[in-house]
């Protein structure tokens, strides 16, 4: 069954970066689309970042991250991950990584599409 775990979770001061993996298992981890969402309080599950089979060549980024987030995978370790630079009090969250067998075009924000989810990892930023 498709399993994944993220971690590198944790507190930061505004301006700082942290960089959070997710490891797959269970399935071809080269194909289908993965992803990043985040979750704030009292808010519904938004995308961040997604990723196609291709890598960077077909990369996908929230307005509110763009420029300041980078999501990449290591095939061969199964492990996707997100590098936050610059990061605000605003993107205090949960964040969770997905998987989908649909493209990324497809699946896009409708969390209904993406199979698999991690169990989260949680970001602080304080000012």
């Amino acid at each position: 069954q498709v399993q994944l775990a993220e971690s590198g979770g944790g507190s930061v001061q505004a301006g700082g970066s942290l960089e959070l993996s997710c490891v797959a298992s269970g399935y071809i981890f080269s194909r289908g689309c993965m992803g990043w969402f985040r979750q704030r309080p009292g808010k519904g599950r938004e995308g961040v970042a997604r990723i196609g089979p291709d890598g960077y060549l077909s990369t996908w980024y929230g307005d509110s991250v763009k420029g300041r987030f980078t999501i990449s995978k290591d095939n061969a370790k199964k492990t996707l991950y997100l590098q936050m630079n610059s990061l605000k009090p605003e993107d205090t969250a949960m964040y969770y990584c997905a998987t989908t067998g649909n493209s990324c075009t497809y699946a896009s924000e409708n969390t209904r599409r993406w199979g698999a989810w991690g169990q989260g990892t949680q970001v602080t930023v304080s000012s």
